[in-house]
């Protein structure tokens, strides 16, 4: 009965022996965690001014952070018809380069990888730069800039080079969190 009652107690025992496990672990989300919840806001730029909403959670028991992304400009003298854009995002963490990994699949078929740059960034500016794009020239570049204002603010800056120019901003959008 000892020998159970000792074994039992030191089942007890292993979620706690796992949480210093991962206290102790750097936590690869660190840098992007603040973005998960919902999100609206304001957007400037090429398609004109309008209106955002965007969505971040975990998904996958947890590998991967899902930002799922509606910006709906009204017809305007800059974008005559309006637009509805919608794209989808996948936040990885690459354990083998150890950085994280945005790719973006957009309604217009657009699929562009980038990686967070981490020689720029810094605990309020997150930079990820453009490595690869499926159905454009992987001539150009792009770059996107997240600024961490407080807990309940950011602002995303989109940004795209023509092959051989310098980069010039498409978009700029100013989020407040849902309820905040």
């Amino acid at each position: 009965m000892r020998r159970m009652t000792r074994w039992l107690w030191s089942l007890s025992l292993l979620p706690l022996i796992g949480m210093a496990a991962d206290a102790s672990k750097p936590d690869p989300w660190s840098p992007v965690r603040i973005l998960v919840g919902q999100w609206q806001g304001t957007a400037d730029g090429e398609p004109g001014h309008g209106t955002v909403a965007r969505t971040y959670e975990f998904v996958l028991k947890g590998r991967f952070i899902q930002e799922s992304n509606t910006s709906t400009y009204p017809p305007q003298e800059k974008n005559k018809k309006g637009e509805i854009h919608e794209h989808m995002s996948l936040l990885s963490y690459d354990r083998i380069r150890k950085v994280l990994v945005l790719r973006q699949f957009h309604t217009e078929g657009f699929v562009n990888q980038f990686a967070i740059n981490t020689a720029a960034s810094t605990a309020s500016k997150l930079i990820f730069d453009s490595e690869s794009f499926e159905n454009l020239d992987s001539r150009f570049r792009s770059r996107e800039t997240y600024e961490i204002l407080g807990p309940n603010e950011f602002t995303e800056t989109f940004e795209i080079a023509e092959p051989g120019k310098d980069f010039e901003t498409y978009s700029k959008s100013h989020f407040r969190r849902e309820g905040s």
